[in-house]
C-alpha cells in the first residue's frame, strides 16, 4: 500500500515560500503583461461591422493569459497564509493580491463597458465567429452585466477603494482569527483545533470547547461586528450607486441562477424539515439528554474508536472512487502522490478546508486539518470533488472555467456522497450502521439547517444594515432567531457569535456564501441517482455536465445533462426524498437498536 504524506509540496509551485525569488519575478511578470493589456484595451476600438474580430479575438486571448497568471498567484497566496497564520510576509503578499486583482478588475470593467458599445446587431453577429463561439456564453454575459453598472470610471473609482475599504475588513478578519487561541485543559488550541473537537465523542470535551470557543468569540465580538458591518455596507453602498435594491441580485447573477429556483428549493426544504426535527430528537435519545445542544448537532453517535488514519481514508476515497469514475480514481492517486494536499493537524493553519486551483500549472491543492475522523475522511472526499472538477476544466479556455460556486459545490458534495454510502455498506453490524447512517445524515441537517440559517441570518442582517450599523447585540439576536426557525426549535442551546466564528460571513470573494452549498448539494443528488444506476458508464456525461458548468446558467445546465426544470418544486422534491430515506432507514433501526440497549 502507498503511504502519503499528510503535508502539501507548495515549491513545485514557486520554491522558497513567501520569500521566493520564483514568486517576485511571477509577480513582476504578471505587473508587465497588466500594463500591456491596459494600453491595449485603452486603444481597442469597439468593432464598427462584424468581420471586424481580430483584435477582439486577440485582446480576448491576452485576458485570459493574465487571468490565469492572477489565478495562480492567488492560489498560491491563499496556501502560504493558510498553512501559517503567523506567516507576516504572506500576509503583504495577500496585499499585493488585492492591488493586482483591482487593476485586473479595472481594465475588464473598461473592456466590459466597450463590449457593450457594439451594437446589437454587429455583436449578435461577432459572437458567432468561429474564433469567439466557444466562448460566446461568458462574453454575452459580461456584456448584459456591464449594462447593469455604472459607467468605467464611478466602477473603477469603487473597485479601487476595494482595496483597502473592502477587502481590507476580510483581511483584517483573518488577522484577528490568527491570533485567537481557545484554551483547554492546559493547552491552546488554534481555532480549526478547538473546531475538530466540537465533534468530540464525549459530551464533557465538547461542552467544555463549546464554553471556552464562545467565550473567546464573545471577547472579540465588537471586533468582528466593525470587520462585518463594514463589509456589508460597503456593498450596500455600492449596490445603492448601482440601482439595485435586493441583496440577492449579484449572487444570484454570480451563481447564475434565479430568484424562483431559490425559492423553489427553500419552500421545499422548510416543508420537509420534520422530518430532520424527529431526527435530532432520536439522536438526543442516542446521546442520553432531553434536547441537543448545537454542539450535539455534530456529535457522533457511535465509538470513539470509529476512525481512519490519513493513509487508510486515501485508500477507501480511492477504492470507492473508482467504482463510479476511474478517471476520477486516478486522478486522487495522483493528488495523493504528488502532495497535493495539506492535512496534517497542528497548531498555526487557519480553521476549515479548500480547494484551490493553480491554473498555470494545471494542479490544485487541497487544505484542511485532518484527525482522523468520519467527518475527515468526507471533507477530505469532498475537496477532491473540488479538484477533479477543476481537472477536467483545464483544457477549457481560461474564460469558460469561471464556475460559480454552486455548480463548484456539486462536484464536490458529489464526490463526498460516494464516500458516505460507501461507509454506510460496508459498516461491519447494525451498530456501526447506524452511526454511519447518522454521519451520512449530518450532512442533510447541515445543509437544510445550518446553511438555512446562516442564509436567513444575512438576509436579515443585510436588510437591517440598510439603515445603519447592526450593533453586536442585535447580531447575536438576529443569529439565535435565524437559527431557532432554521432548526425548528429542536435544541435547548445555540451558537449567538456563529456570525462571528463562522469565515464565510466575512468573505468579500462570494456574497452570500451559503445557500450555493444547499443547492449543490440537492443538485447533486440527481447526477448521484443517475450514476448510481449507470456505474461507470456515466463517467463520460459526468464530465460533459462538469465542463458545461462555466457555460452556462444553472436552469439550462440542469434541463440539458438532467432533464429536469429547476424553478419546479418537483426536482427539490425528488432530491428532498432520497434523503428522507436515510432519515426513515435509520430511524428504523434506531427502533430496532434502542430496544435493545
Amino acid at each position: 500500500m502507498n503511504l502519503y504524506e499528510p503535508t502539501w509540496d507548495l515549491d513545485s509551485i514557486f520554491q522558497g515560500g513567501s520569500e521566493s525569488e520564483e514568486l517576485k519575478n511571477y509577480v513582476s511578470t504578471i505587473e508587465n503583461k497588466l500594463s500591456e493589456l491596459h494600453n491595449l484595451v485603452e486603444r481597442f476600438m469597439p468593432p464598427k461591422i462584424a468581420e471586424q474580430t481580430t483584435d477582439l479575438a486577440d485582446l480576448i486571448e491576452r485576458i485570459q493569459d493574465v487571468s490565469v497568471r492572477v489565478r495562480q498567484f492567488s492560489a498560491y497566496i491563499s496556501c502560504l497564509s493558510a498553512q501559517d497564520v503567523n506567516d507576516q510576509a504572506a500576509h503583504r503578499w495577500v496585499t499585493t493580491r488585492s492591488e493586482l486583482g483591482a487593476k485586473f478588475k479595472n481594465i475588464q470593467i473598461e473592456f466590459d463597458q466597450k463590449l457593450v458599445q457594439i451594437d446589437a446587431n454587429i455583436w449578435k453577429t461577432i459572437i458567432k465567429d468561429l474564433d469567439l463561439l466557444e466562448v460566446a456564453f461568458v462574453l454575452d454575459e459580461r456584456r448584459e452585466k456591464a449594462k447593469d453598472k455604472l459607467s468605467i470610471e464611478q466602477e473603477s473609482i469603487i473597485n479601487n477603494l476595494a482595496v483597502d475599504g473592502y477587502h481590507g475588513w476580510s483581511q483584517m478578519y483573518d488577522t484577528i482569527v490568527g491570533k485567537m487561541n481557545i484554551p483547554y485543559r492546559g493547552e491552546d488550541l488554534s481555532v480549526g483545533q478547538a473546531s475538530n473537537k466540537l465533534s468530540d465523542n464525549d459530551r464533557s470535551v465538547r461542552r467544555e470547547v463549546f464554553q471556552n470557543w464562545q467565550q473567546a468569540w464573545e471577547e472579540q465580538a465588537d471586533l468582528f461586528s466593525q470587520t462585518l458591518n463594514h463589509l456589508a455596507g460597503f456593498r450596500l453602498q455600492t449596490y445603492k450607486h448601482r440601482g439595485w435594491d435586493n441583496p440577492l441580485k449579484e449572487p444570484l447573477e454570480y451563481n447564475r441562477m434565479s430568484e424562483k429556483t431559490l425559492k423553489a428549493m427553500w419552500t421545499v426544504i422548510t416543508k420537509h424539515k420534520k422530518h430532520y426535527k424527529r431526527f435530532l430528537e432520536v439522536k438526543a435519545q442516542w446521546l442520553g439528554v432531553e434536547k441537543l445542544s448545537i454542539y450535539d448537532v455534530h456529535a457522533p453517535i457511535g465509538n470513539s474508536d470509529q476512525k481512519m488514519d490519513y493513509n487508510a481514508g486515501a485508500q477507501f476515497i480511492i477504492k470507492h472512487f473508482r467504482k463510479f469514475s476511474p478517471l476520477m480514481a486516478k486522478f486522487t492517486e495522483q493528488a495523493f502522490a504528488n502532495r497535493w494536499i495539506e492535512a496534517e493537524d497542528r497548531p498555526g493553519k487557519r480553521p476549515g478546508g479548500f480547494c484551490t486551483s493553480f491554473p498555470h500549472s494545471k494542479e490544485t491543492r487541497i487544505f484542511m486539518t485532518y484527525s482522523g475522523t468520519l467527518s475527515n475522511v468526507a471533507t477530505l472526499a469532498h475537496e477532491l470533488g473540488h479538484a477533479y472538477h477543476q481537472h477536467v476544466m483545464n483544457d477549457l479556455p481560461g474564460l469558460n472555467q469561471g464556475y460559480a460556486m454552486n455548480v463548484a459545490e456539486t462536484a464536490s458534495t458529489f464526490a463526498e456522497m460516494i464516500v458516505a454510502d460507501a461507509a454506510v455498506r460496508d459498516a461491519k453490524d447494525s451498530k456501526e450502521k447506524l452511526a454511519l447512517l447518522e454521519d451520512k445524515i449530518q450532512r442533510s441537517v447541515a445543509f437544510f439547517m445550518n446553511i438555512h440559517a446562516r442564509y436567513l441570518f444575512e438576509i436579515r442582517f443585510y436588510n437591517e444594515r440598510k439603515s445603519g450599523t447592526v450593533p453586536k447585540e442585535r447580531l447575536n439576536e438576529l443569529m439565535i432567531e435565524a437559527q431557532e426557525e432554521a432548526y425548528q426549535e429542536t435544541l435547548n442551546e445555540y451558537d449567538q457569535t456563529f456570525w462571528a466564528s463562522k469565515l464565510h460571513f466575512h468573505i468579500t470573494g462570494v456574497p452570500f456564501y451559503n445557500f450555493p452549498y444547499t443547492f449543490g448539494y440537492l443538485f447533486s443528488l440527481g447526477i448521484y441517482a443517475q450514476a448510481a444506476k449507470e456505474g461507470p458508464a456515466f463517467e463520460e456525461k459526468y464530465v460533459a455536465l462538469l465542463q458545461d458548468t462555466g457555460s452556462m446558467r444553472v436552469e439550462d445546465l440542469a434541463l440539458k445533462h438532467l432533464d429536469v426544470n429547476l424553478e419546479e418544486e418537483d426536482f427539490w422534491e425528488q432530491a428532498l426524498q432520497t434523503c428522507i430515506e436515510d432519515v426513515e432507514e435509520f430511524m428504523k433501526l434506531s427502533d430496532l437498536l434502542y430496544s435493545k440497549e
